[in-house]
């Protein structure tokens, strides 16, 4: 008997615990009316090789690497091929790839066809901004 009530004990800690940490959103941080996130490079419509560059392009705002916090700054992650963007109250995760470095271009390698691309900036934690700065989608095709 006892053996079962510290089980029933112990799973309700866990499930009060869980509650606890999914309640408490990460703070997020401000960005600057106007702030815009763009890819430069390939443009809306493009065809491209196999393997391109990608340039991306931020206005209103700097880039500074991830764990560097500074007022009005962010590095970028690039979405391919994403049917949404994801949740924007949460550090981004491996829907996207970080440039957590403060890259501001890639070299990609996409298979031949239709791909989407957009860019989203998140702040020193990886965390989308209030409001956040995402770039509009972009379709290229690759040959």
């Amino acid at each position: 008997m006892a053996k079962s009530l510290f089980k029933v004990l112990g799973v309700s800690a866990l499930l009060l615990g869980s509650t606890v940490l999914h309640a408490q959103q990460p703070e997020k941080s401000p960005s600057p009316s106007g702030a815009q996130a763009y890819i430069v490079t390939p443009v809306n419509g493009a065809t491209v090789p196999t393997t391109f560059t990608v340039v991306f392009g931020l206005k209103g705002m700097g880039v500074a690497p991830a764990g560097v916090q500074a007022n009005n700054t962010g590095h970028h992650h690039l979405l391919v091929d994403g049917m949404q963007v994801p949740d924007m109250n949460n550090p981004l995760g491996t829907a996207v790839t970080h440039f957590g470095g403060g890259q501001t271009e890639t070299t990609l390698t996409l298979t031949p066809g239709q791909h989407t691309l957009q860019l989203i900036l998140g702040d020193y934690l990886h965390i989308p901004h209030n409001p956040p700065v995402v770039s509009d989608k972009i379709t290229i095709t690759v040959q």
